[in-house]
């Protein structure tokens, strides 16, 4: 295999990187704007970036993107509506536990793909996928229990199912904008491009009317807040735009292997940002995790 055939990898890598900083941008932006004016935020401020993102590659290509087909917009339409509830799922789960804790949660989204799969499609399930999936389990029971409980209470219990949702329709959200990017006519970085625009403009445009309609005090603080939500947005958006790209060159699972390493991204955030330490019962369930999920991709 070329050198080039692993560019999705490298994009994969820098996207997650972008995506712990532009996580953590988010979760400060919690405090002030509430969930849903924060995951706003990533929408709203990040459609310009997209735009310019776009304007650049068409100046330097000299060629216009063409029309997306009909095709198109049940993929792109699924992937923005399920990214905007997923977004605000994960933000409410930071708001209960650790940065890290959370992340690690929505890293359960490979593992959920397969019982999707053997639910809705009657896919073969063999003993190793069931092996790994009681793996990653049994990391995600570790984490939810805190110090002192004998089980699953509220404290840990609901923080855990957020997380969870979270990963749940992330999963349906990298496999809209794949389906998406794979029915444009263009090269791979014009249709990762242009279905990141478009995707973009309908979160952005459904969110502000949303809360123009049900809380205009959140959408007035937001616009206000412009200068601390320019990182958020930026960030959202060159993250998305690296993991389009990479959409674009593999399937979303291969992508969502190598985004594992937001863990260890997101451990470095938790700790030297936020103060927030690991247990070592968490860093296990981190471990137990990251293997179950490792070895579900694996065996497939």
């Amino acid at each position: 295999m070329s050198d080039g055939a692993w560019w999705w990898a490298a994009f994969a890598i820098a996207a997650a990187a972008a995506q712990t900083v532009r996580n953590a941008a988010q979760r400060e932006l919690t405090r002030t704007l509430g969930t849903v004016g924060a995951t706003h935020v990533r929408f709203l401020f990040g459609f310009p970036f997209a735009v310019v993102f776009l304007g650049l590659i068409v100046a330097a290509t000299g060629t216009w993107p063409p029309a997306p087909p009909a095709a198109f917009w049940p993929w792109v339409v699924s992937g923005a509506v399920t990214q905007i509830v997923a977004t605000a799922l994960m933000l409410a789960a930071m708001g209960e536990r650790s940065f890290l804790v959370v992340t690690a949660y929505t890293k359960t989204e490979p593992v959920q793909v397969a019982l999707f799969g053997l639910v809705v499609l009657g896919d073969a399930v063999t003993l190793p996928m069931i092996a790994a999936i009681l793996i990653a389990t049994v990391g995600v029971v570790l984490m939810s229990l805190r110090p002192g409980q004998a089980g699953l209470q509220t404290g840990g219990l609901r923080p855990m199912l957020l997380g969870l949702g979270s990963a749940a329709l992330f999963a349906v959200s990298a496999i809209g904008y794949r389906g998406a990017i794979l029915t444009i006519p263009a090269g791979f970085v014009t249709a990762a491009s242009t279905t990141l625009c478009l995707a973009l403009m309908i979160q952005a445009v459904l969110l502000s009317a949303w809360l123009a309609l049900r809380d205009r005090a959140v959408l007035i603080a937001v616009l206000k807040a412009w200068r601390p939500s320019l990182l958020a947005g930026f960030m959202g958006a060159f993250a998305s735009q690296l993991w389009f790209l990479a959409f674009a060159l593999t399937a979303a699972a291969n992508v969502r292997t190598v985004a594992l390493v937001e863990v260890l991204f997101a451990q470095a955030v938790s700790r030297f940002a936020f103060g927030q330490r690991a247990t070592a019962r968490e860093l296990f369930g981190i471990t137990l995790i990251v293997a179950g999920v490792v070895l579900l991709l694996w065996v497939h």
